[in-house]
Parts: structure tokens; C-alpha cells; sequence
């Protein structure tokens, strides 16, 4: 009697064993898809995020503007790299002083242009902070033969 008591204990003990093994393997491999699938989701957000910052969402761009383009070739200014030119003018000219492109004095901090979009072959839009207050510019460009670009503020804002 007792010899089957202990048999019995053991296939309910190997049953239970074999039990838990198949049930974690199946909830290990039902997390392992839903992972998968928040990856893929992911994936394609960003995608989709990139796409946005690279213009795709954007109606007002230099690039591939063909007005734009016959403007630059009338004036004899080489069009290759033209945004990336334009925004590294306008952020270099952040200083430790801030910059002249900002039209408002701030007694905490020094404002500084954090984003610039470039508009089209005359008009940029840029965003400036100093840490705690923003505001956001737009600016008129234009650029000589010899590939000098100087700007001039047109209007601006800061918000409360």
C-alpha cells in the first residue's frame, strides 16, 4: 500500500513538473511575440518620426523646391548643401554673449537658437531658448556669389 501511494505521488509529482514546464514555455514564448510585435511597432514609428524630420511631412522646404532652385541658378549660387550652410550661419552665431539675431535682452540667461528650418530660398524659421523661456524667429536670407549669407530678422516672438 504505502509502495503505491509513493508511485502515485510520484507521476502526480512528474505531472506537475511537466505541467509547469509546458505552461511556462508557452507564456516565455507569448511574451517573447508581444515583444516582438512593441519592437516592430516601435520600428515603425520612428521610421515614421525620421520621415517628419527629413522633410517628408513638411510643406515648406528648400529641398526639391524648383522655384527655389531657378532663383539660386539665376544668381549663380551652387544650391549642394545650401540648408546645412545656412543653418550652421545662423547657429554659429551663438556666443556666450547670445545671439544678434535675437531681438530681446534677457537679464536671466543669454537666448540662443537651438532648431532653424529653412523655408524656402528667402525665409528661415528658427527657435531660440535660454533654458526656462522660448521663442521663435523668422528670418530673411540671402546669399552673394561668393556664398556669403547674411540675415535679417523679420519677426519674432517670445513666449510667457
Amino acid at each position: 500500500m504505502r509502495r503505491n501511494i509513493f508511485m502515485y505521488l510520484f507521476l502526480f509529482t512528474a505531472l506537475w513538473v511537466v505541467f509547469q514546464y509546458v505552461n511556462s514555455t508557452k507564456v516565455y514564448e507569448s511574451q517573447e511575440k508581444h515583444i516582438a510585435k512593441l519592437e516592430q511597432q516601435l520600428a515603425e514609428a520612428d521610421s515614421l518620426q525620421a520621415v517628419r524630420e527629413d522633410g517628408g511631412e513638411r510643406y515648406f522646404k528648400l529641398k526639391g523646391n524648383e522655384q527655389a532652385y531657378d532663383y539660386f541658378e539665376r544668381f549663380g549660387v551652387a544650391v549642394d548643401d545650401l540648408e546645412a550652410k545656412i543653418e550652421s550661419a545662423i547657429i554659429s552665431k551663438n556666443t556666450t554673449e547670445g545671439n544678434a539675431l535675437i531681438p530681446y535682452e534677457n537679464a536671466t540667461g543669454i537666448f540662443q537658437i537651438n532648431r532653424v528650418e529653412v523655408l524656402n530660398h528667402k525665409w528661415v524659421i528658427a527657435d531660440f531658448s535660454d533654458g526656462k523661456r522660448w521663442g521663435e524667429l523668422i528670418l530673411l536670407y540671402s546669399i552673394d556669389k561668393e556664398g556669403d549669407i547674411t540675415f535679417e530678422t523679420l519677426q519674432s516672438v517670445i513666449y510667457p
